[in-house]
């Protein structure tokens, strides 16, 4: 029985998991085109602010959050 609990919740985290572990490497990717990046004061202002939004969702646990903020910023990079 306690075999069974755990697989389950094994199941359960992990697509949690999934989402914790690309979080990081979506900001690793928007730090390294920030500064190539040729945007307008305002729009590179926004990519810094999903770019901490982004952050602080995923520090927050909330990493389906996070990778709609990164995700965002990364489209306003186009990468």
């Amino acid at each position: 029985m306690m075999i069974r609990i755990s697989i389950a919740l094994l199941l359960a985290l992990a697509p949690v998991t999934a989402f914790a572990n690309s979080c990081p490497s979506q900001m690793a990717a928007i730090d390294a085109a920030l500064p190539s990046a040729s945007l307008s004061e305002a729009d590179m202002a926004k990519v810094k602010e999903l770019r901490k939004q982004g952050e602080d969702l995923h520090q927050a646990g909330d990493h389906a959050g996070s990778e709609a903020a990164l995700g965002e910023a990364k489209k306003m990079l186009g990468i």
